[in-house]
């Protein structure tokens, strides 16, 4: 057998080694060639997917809750009336023989407002005095008739019998005389109420009759209203949530709108002490000096009440409230994601509310969080002092 030569073994395998250096060079070069193309795309991707979360992320202005007030001013509508109201009816017959004060005119407590024509009370009273002195006229007879007897049955001269019944003849006027009187003394009421006179000071608000009018005796017909305005009440229906700081002696001011710019100073005296179920209110009642007589009664005012808060307490406007089936919540940023608080609730005048539980003065809440908002939703933060969204992707850049 014929043997290679040892030149051509080498050469056969330095040919061979080219050729596998040669194909690796080709696949490094095919690998550089596809991950230059491929890697593009794969940033181009990460952006891409990058760029789409962020847009898909709503975007949310946030602010810190503000601290609320010591001290709240409460304004409530209320209606104002006078301390003592009280209308005036006639009680006997007849007809109205005179008047002397008219509407708006200040009486004072005693003075006549009018006089009534009863002549059949007068007549009546008449008669009963004279069956008065009739009765005393007997009872006078009795009684000496009944001394005389038994004073004679001592010395045996008239039966026991006799003045036994004139004894008892005696007691029975005397009672005549008691029933007489009682009957005088009730028409002489009957005959004073002739004479209409005002029960307390006060302004005449109306007068419903006339001179020569029948006058009813009774609540038929209205003859006189009288109000006393030195002092005036106010009565003010204050929320629930108000009614623990609106105590008696609790200063208070009243404003109407035909004196603008002016308070009239008052105070609450007393409370219903319960809370109406139909509106969830306490009725108040301030008093309101008025010896000057600007203010009226019936008049509409504004009651303005200097509240103290109970304790610390955060203030955020309405519309970062959100009503679930969980209760009430707002939601806060916490690391560019949404997070839901159960908060509760104090005070609330229709544009903002104060927080009681639940928040944190740090905090930042949304201000007017989108309905489909859930807990650990991503979102663009939008702070008041800045320009546009941003994303917690840039954030983490930017630091």
């Amino acid at each position: 057998m014929s043997q290679t030569p040892p030149s051509r073994q080498s050469s056969s395998r330095i040919s061979r080694g080219g050729a596998i250096v040669f194909v690796i060079v080709v696949l490094v070069i095919a690998a550089v060639v596809a991950m230059a193309g491929i890697f593009p795309r794969l940033r181009a991707r990460t952006k891409l997917q990058d760029a789409t979360n962020a847009l898909a992320a709503p975007s949310v202005l946030v602010a810190k809750p503000q601290q609320g007030k010591p001290t709240e001013e409460l304004v409530l509508p209320g209606n104002v009336f006078p301390y003592v109201d009280s209308p005036i009816y006639a009680r006997t017959n007849g007809y109205l023989r005179k008047w002397y004060f008219d509407i708006g005119a200040r009486v004072k407590k005693g003075q006549l407002l009018a006089e009534i024509e009863s002549p059949e009370v007068d007549q009546q009273l008449a008669q009963a005095k004279a069956d008065l002195l009739t009765a005393q006229t007997n009872a006078k007879y009795a009684q000496t008739t009944s001394t005389r007897y038994h004073d004679l049955l001592k010395s045996n001269a008239v039966s026991q019998q006799d003045t036994e019944n004139f004894n008892t003849q005696a007691s029975a006027t005397s009672t005549q005389v008691q029933s007489a009187l009682a009957n005088v003394q009730r028409l002489e009421q009957l005959v004073s109420f002739e004479k209409i006179y005002a029960p307390f000071d006060g302004i005449l608000t109306a007068r419903n009759v006339d001179t020569g009018q029948l006058i009813d005796s009774g609540a038929t017909k209205e003859l006189f209203h009288l109000s006393a305005e030195q002092t005036l009440r106010v009565y003010v229906n204050v929320p629930q949530v108000y009614s623990v700081a609106c105590k008696p002696g609790l200063a208070a001011q009243l404003t109407v709108p035909e004196y603008p710019g002016r308070k009239f100073p008052g105070k609450i005296v007393r409370t219903s002490k319960a809370i109406d179920p139909a509106s969830r209110t306490l009725l108040v009642e301030v008093d309101v000096d008025n010896r000057a007589g600007d203010l009226v009664t019936g008049a509409y005012a504004q009651v303005h009440f200097k509240l103290s808060s109970p304790q610390p307490s955060l203030i955020i406007p309405v519309p970062a409230l959100i009503f679930r089936a969980e209760g009430l919540q707002v939601a806060t940023v916490v690391d560019g994601k949404a997070k839901l608080v159960p908060i509760t609730i104090g005070r609330d005048d229709g544009r903002v509310v104060e927080v009681t539980q639940g928040l944190q003065p740090d905090d930042e809440v949304i201000q007017d969080p989108p309905d489909s908002v859930i807990d650990g939703e991503a979102v663009n933060v939008v702070r008041p002092q800045q320009q546009g969204p941003q994303t917690s992707q840039q954030q983490k850049g930017d630091e």
